[in-house]
């Protein structure tokens, strides 16, 4: 995937916007209604009515991007409509993007070191 990958923070908005929106009218949303940092580095989520487009606006730390996409065909999978927001991994984000079921991603778990001997 073309942008940010990793340890990113990724927060969702769990209201449909209007996809007429552009970049800084969705970076205006991430101040206004989501209360953070368009230019933090965290990559904000946003969907539309329908359930097939998202858009995705992210600092990459030389300017302001935005990531749209359109499934041809199904739906991406999305957490219930209410204001408000949530945050996913970017597992579960790279899952989103790919209209599979985000909550079936879980963070690794870590295992413990093996004990050194002696």
């Amino acid at each position: 995937m073309i942008g940010p990958s990793g340890a990113v923070r990724v927060m969702v908005a769990t209201k449909p916007v209007d996809f007429r929106k552009r970049m800084e009218g969705l970076a205006t949303l991430v101040r206004e209604t989501m209360g953070a940092d368009p230019f933090s580095g965290a990559v904000y989520v946003f969907r539309a009515k329908r359930a097939d487009r998202i858009k995705l606006v992210f600092w990459d730390g030389t300017g302001l991007c935005l990531f749209a996409k359109r499934l041809e065909d199904g739906i991406f999978r999305w957490p219930k409509i209410e204001d408000g927001v949530m945050r996913l991994s970017a597992a579960q984000l790279s899952a989103l993007l790919e209209g599979l079921d985000w909550r079936l991603v879980h963070e690794a778990r870590e295992t413990p070191a093996p004990a050194q001997p002696g």
